[in-house]
């Protein structure tokens, strides 16, 4: 597997400033933060984004996330996707392969509500995959729909959507109503992407994005997660999405470095072990 990093983690650094603090870091790829890519883009040519990621040597290999698409209703529904066509075109020129969905915040939800988010995700797949982009859909925790794994697994399946797949990030799987046993459905052909952080000292059921840490400095047990999505033949690109208030206000070079040692002593600690249990 390979580390990316999620621009999410230096959320208050300019696009221009975390391109240059990730490639002094090492990292090879990025996850953009499509917010703060628009932003750039106020001022300045997609040309010459693209400029900037060739110059530092790196990949965009995700970006997120787009929401509004499942639920939305009415002339509210028109501005979702009228946003959501310019980014679909934005991340061709790009060249960027993966975009994350989130789930639309209702307070309630009613049965048809079911039936017209799989309409809408199967009609958002196809207009995705005419600009060459695969859809990862990401449960959260807080959300009244998509709340865990396996509703969102069963979503995806009900859609039969060719290349539509689910966001695992690993943050909303600890703290939410997901399970051990839900990873048993993920497979090659449903996992879209990975997303990764920690937690410490802070109740599950009360833990806010805000309380992300590092990985393998907390308490998810993120080894044996990453090592079912070896066995299940995952090689894809692992990112880390650290929505830190507090990292926000450190140096984004200082943050992109430690984000690298932190996640690639995660995933080099798998190499360690397969190459172990090989030798007995």
């Amino acid at each position: 597997m390979k580390p990316c990093i999620s621009q999410a983690t230096t959320l208050s650094t300019s696009f221009e400033a975390d391109l240059k603090a990730y490639g002094r870091s090492g990292w090879t790829a990025v996850e953009l933060w499509l917010t703060k890519l628009e932003n750039y883009l106020l001022n300045h040519s997609v040309a010459e984004a693209r400029a900037l990621l060739d110059k530092e040597q790196l990949e965009p290999v995700a970006a997120a996330s787009q929401g509004g698409l499942l639920l939305a209703r009415g002339p509210e529904r028109e501005v979702h996707w009228d946003h959501f066509r310019r980014r679909l075109a934005l991340l061709q020129e790009l060249r960027v392969p993966v975009l994350i969905v989130v789930p639309d915040f209702v307070r309630e939800m009613v049965a048809e509500d079911y039936t017209r988010a799989i309409e809408s995700l199967i009609e958002a797949n196809e207009l995705a995959r005419g600009f060459g982009v695969r859809l990862a859909l990401e449960f959260q925790k807080g959300a009244s729909f998509c709340a865990s794994l396996d509703t969102t697994l069963a979503l995806i399946a009900q859609c039969g959507s060719e290349g539509l797949g689910v966001c695992l990030d690993l943050f909303h799987y600890y703290t939410g109503p997901s399970k051990f046993e839900d990873l048993a459905y993920l497979t090659l052909e449903n996992l879209g992407w990975v997303q990764v952080s920690d937690l410490s000292g802070t109740p599950r059921e009360l833990a806010g994005d805000g309380d992300r840490i590092l990985p393998g400095e907390g308490d998810f047990q993120i080894g044996p997660i990453l090592e079912h999505l070896g066995r299940i033949g995952y090689t894809g690109y692992v990112s880390l999405e650290v929505l830190n208030p507090q990292l926000w206000q450190v140096p984004a070079d200082r943050v992109a470095d430690a984000g690298f040692q932190a996640l690639t002593r995660v995933l080099g600690s798998l190499g360690q072990e397969d190459s172990s249990r090989g030798g007995s």
